[in-house]
């Protein structure tokens, strides 16, 4: 008999949680328990522990999936003790220590590098920072490629800005060495270079990792294929408990 776990699903920059919805209806279709719970993208530390507290709250075993920067921030989230596996879609699987802009430094820069909006906005104390977002006429080719053109017009004209201070903030946890883990590459990414995903998912052993002939948004692309791999993560985890 199977065990129970809820799924939760972790967005990424430039997006909300509602940009899981093709995987949550499938999900839900299916008869599993799904949550997808809303970063801010103002601080990755703050990320890392609402989501960490957010699993915490949830009753059972969870299996955190997380896009892009939601990747990064499910590494250190998922080391909360209910979390049984991990899997990261087209993202930064990152290790102690190590930031997203040094990770990335590793590889030539993702096309979309040369695509980000920059502005400022009131930090709360009298000070501004810088956030970003994706020119939103280049939206299209750089992270939705594939979508019709309706969907990713609203997705380009409604994306949630990401402070560019994330990106240099170091992990301070690595839920892979202790937990099972699963990758993602989305072989069109110009936002995640798939070079970047595949040595992040290497170097923390993911058990499979899945090649998408897919964009960034491959969660929206592909989400009957997402659907299936959770799934087959899903059994996998039951055989083995």
């Amino acid at each position: 008999m199977m065990r129970t776990s809820t799924v939760v699903l972790v967005h990424g920059a430039f997006l909300d949680a509602s940009g899981w919805w093709p995987v949550v209806l499938r999900l839900l279709d299916g008869g599993h328990r799904v949550l997808a719970p809303a970063v801010i993208g103002r601080s990755f530390h703050g990320d890392c522990d609402y989501i960490r507290s957010f699993v915490e709250r949830v009753d059972g075993e969870v299996l955190l999936v997380g896009h892009g920067y939601g990747a990064a921030v499910i590494t250190v989230a998922g080391g909360a003790k209910n979390v049984i596996g991990l899997l990261f879609i087209a993202g930064y699987a990152l290790e102690r220590g190590e930031s997203i802009d040094e990770l990335c430094g590793r590889f030539a820069p993702a096309e979309a590098s040369g695509h980000l909006a920059s502005a400022l906005f009131p930090d709360g104390d009298g000070t501004f920072r810088t956030e970003l977002t994706v020119t939103p006429d280049r939206f299209a080719r750089l992270l939705a490629e594939g979508l019709p053109s309706d969907e990713s017009g609203v997705l380009a004209v409604s994306q949630r800005p990401i402070a560019d201070s994330v990106f240099a903030e170091r992990a301070t946890g690595t839920a892979w060495r202790t937990k099972p883990s699963w990758g993602v590459v989305a072989t069109e990414d110009r936002l995640v270079a798939p070079q970047v995903q595949r040595f992040g998912y290497r170097r923390a052993g993911c058990r499979t990792v899945t090649a998408l002939d897919g964009p960034h948004l491959v969660t929206q692309t592909h989400a009957t294929d997402i659907v299936r791999i959770i799934d087959g993560i899903l059994r996998e985890v039951a055989s083995h408990g």
